[in-house]
């Protein structure tokens, strides 16, 4: 049975590769040649993926990144849908579906939401309450930036603080629209957001994420 890691893996290796290499996507200042070359160097370059939380190590992930960036469009789209070389610990079944459920299901929609006639996957239940136990466990972490309080809310009631304050912003969702609500891409989750207005402004405008 596949996972939800290797299913996400191919939708996005697919989506990337019928965009092309110079097509929008969510993350800022990206095209898809970039986002694909980021996937390949997190999961191949351990010595620079590092730079995605260390700060000091910014600089090479930006030249590694940017190396690889460099590489036939093509190429880099089957390193993705091979994924990581077997000495990889992200080889590993539980550490692929730990590391990268998340991670491809939000590029994925950074690609397809980035385009004009983008329109909303029917999830089935079993992966949207995946995505809901990822954004508990994840959400006071997206959303320390938060310059308000943030609540996140599924229609069933099931709510998250992401983060503590006031005045409190309530933003109320599917699981998949949170997640992304979560993880900055505010302006292109499909969710009703309720609190004072100034408190809405201001959190639109957060960098909310990683």
């Amino acid at each position: 049975m596949s996972t939800h890691a290797k299913r996400e893996r191919l939708l996005l290796a697919d989506l990337l590769e019928a965009a092309g290499p110079e097509a929008l996507t969510l993350c800022d200042g990206w095209k898809t040649r970039d986002l694909a070359a980021h996937v390949v160097v997190r999961e191949r370059r351990a010595d620079a993926a590092g730079g995605l939380l260390v700060s000091a190590l910014k600089t090479r992930l930006e030249r590694v990144q940017a190396e690889f960036a460099a590489k036939p469009y093509e190429e880099l789209i089957q390193l993705i849908r091979t994924g990581p070389p077997r000495f990889s610990p992200m080889s590993l079944k539980q550490i692929d579906e730990a590391a990268n459920t998340v991670e491809f299901f939000v590029h994925a929609e950074d690609v397809r939401r980035a385009q004009p006639d983008w329109s909303r996957r029917e999830l089935d239940p079993v992966f949207s309450d995946v995505l809901w136990r990822r954004t508990e466990r994840t959400a006071r972490l997206l959303g320390r930036r938060s310059p308000v309080g943030l609540v996140l809310r599924r229609p069933d009631g099931q709510t998250a603080v992401a983060h503590k304050g006031t005045p409190v912003v309530t933003v109320t969702g599917e699981p998949a629209e949170l997640l992304l609500y979560a993880f900055g891409r505010q302006d292109s989750a499909d969710v009703e957001v309720e609190g004072d207005r100034a408190a809405v402004d201001r959190l639109r405008a957060a960098e909310l994420g990683m």
